[in-house]
């Protein structure tokens, strides 16, 4: 069987995140440095219902490989279904279980980050998905705890249930992203078990990503909101440089946007406002007006023209060029 990961090294991860991680993101982040994409978190319910939105949301580009799909769940049956759904399908590398999720509505339905409240049961929808599937690997994404710190414990059933590795997010559920991460945590669950662990949460910069290997041991780093606005963090850490160039950084910018209008269409231009909107944060002059002419054009090409018009290097502050890695 071919290495889907290679642990050698550290493996840099983009995290799913709602909304935001599509497939257009995924195929910009996937050229530029990243090793795994894994897809927006899908309903296991909604799979085994064919619904049309969730398998639309398993569609990758054939940049990303190896793909995970990660997957929401607490029916053994269900997850089951889903599971001989993905087998199915080609192109999948991974199939992930979220035991991370803090928001109410999947919590309420006792999945995401609710799986920590009942580590048997955890354990037992890993082994499931261990079971049925015919992908490669098969991760897991969790939390330190739900109310209760219990990074090893949980850690281990997560092992012990055939987990070939765990993406951590240092902070337990009631934390939900505002507290403050235990790296200390991560560090221990590394120590502890034999599995590969890639540490998530907070990782917003070159800087702090190679800090937080250094100091967990930890196989990878998973980043999420750290790379929505600057993508080229994976650039950064593939190829060891502090540093970006403002150059790439349009070009990257530019290859988001056409895989937006290839993936979307024309509306692909309204959805992409909101990446415009960050991506003008980074230092440049004139921002302002710039996100106010984006929200009152729709034709494609024009849009593309103040892309390339206003993420010129020379429109980038001379005192931001020191800041191009934040």
């Amino acid at each position: 069987m071919k290495k889907i990961l290679d642990f050698s090294k550290p493996v840099y991860v983009l995290a799913p995140l709602a909304g935001l991680t599509d497939l257009p993101f995924r195929s910009v982040v996937k050229k530029f440095g990243v090793d795994l994409t894994v897809s927006e978190m899908i309903s296991s319910n909604a799979l085994v219902h064919q619904s049309a939105k969730s398998l639309k949301m398993l569609e990758k580009s054939p940049l990303e490989n190896p793909y995970s799909v990660q997957i929401a769940g607490a029916d053994e049956e269900v997850i089951k279904g889903a599971v001989e759904i993905l087998n199915e399908i080609e192109g999948i590398d991974i199939i992930d279980l979220n035991c991370g999720c803090p928001v109410p509505k999947i919590v309420s339905h006792g999945s995401g980050s609710s799986l920590l409240k009942d580590l048997d049961h955890m354990g037992m929808m890993i082994h499931t998905i261990k079971r049925y599937s015919t992908k490669p690997l098969t991760s897991v994404k969790i939390r330190i705890g739900f109310d209760e710190k219990k990074p090893v414990e949980i850690a281990r059933v997560c092992e012990e249930s055939g987990a070939d590795f765990i993406a951590v997010h240092g902070r337990t559920r009631s934390g939900k992203f505002k507290s403050e991460v235990d790296y200390d945590a991560i560090k221990k669950i590394k120590e502890a078990i034999d599995i590969p662990v890639v540490a998530n949460g907070d990782i917003d910069s070159y800087e702090k990503a190679q800090r937080v290997l250094k100091y967990t041991g930890a196989d990878g780093v998973m980043i999420g909101r750290g790379a929505i606005g600057k993508p080229w963090i994976f650039h950064q850490l593939k190829y060891g440089e502090r540093k970006i160039d403002p150059s790439l950084m349009r070009k990257i910018i530019l290859e988001h946007f056409g895989q937006m209008i290839n993936f979307y269409g024309d509306y692909g231009v309204v959805l992409f406002r909101k990446h415009l909107h960050t991506y003008s944060r980074a230092g440049y002059r004139n921002a302002s007006e710039f996100r106010d002419r984006i929200n009152r054009l729709s034709e494609p090409e024009a849009v593309r023209e103040l892309i390339e018009k206003f993420f010129d290097p020379s429109n980038l502050l001379a005192m931001s060029l020191e800041k191009a890695d934040i």
